[in-house]
């Protein structure tokens, strides 16, 4: 693991894609773009050949199934502990 890699801001993540190629890359990254707001794509290519993708997208500027995903999956806030929980 790299410590000198710098956090993404407040709401942001930093998504890797690694493919056999450009277009299945680009594929992956039209999904994500679909679902949230994002930065430009980087390319890289691999040592082995296929390519390394990156972008940045907004989590807090999440679009259609992804804002319902999100939003079910984050624990409810100021509910305290359940009845039956010890």
């Amino acid at each position: 693991m790299n410590t000198t890699e710098n956090l993404p801001s407040d709401g942001h993540a930093e998504v890797r894609i690694v493919a056999a190629s450009p277009e299945a890359a680009r594929a992956v990254a039209e999904v994500l773009r679909h679902c949230f707001a994002g930065t430009e794509q980087r390319s890289y290519p691999v040592p082995d050949g296929g390519t390394r993708l990156h972008l940045t997208v907004d989590t807090a500027s999440a679009a259609g199934p992804a804002r319902s995903w999100l939003t079910a999956s984050r624990p409810p806030t100021g509910t305290g502990t359940h009845a039956d929980e010890v």
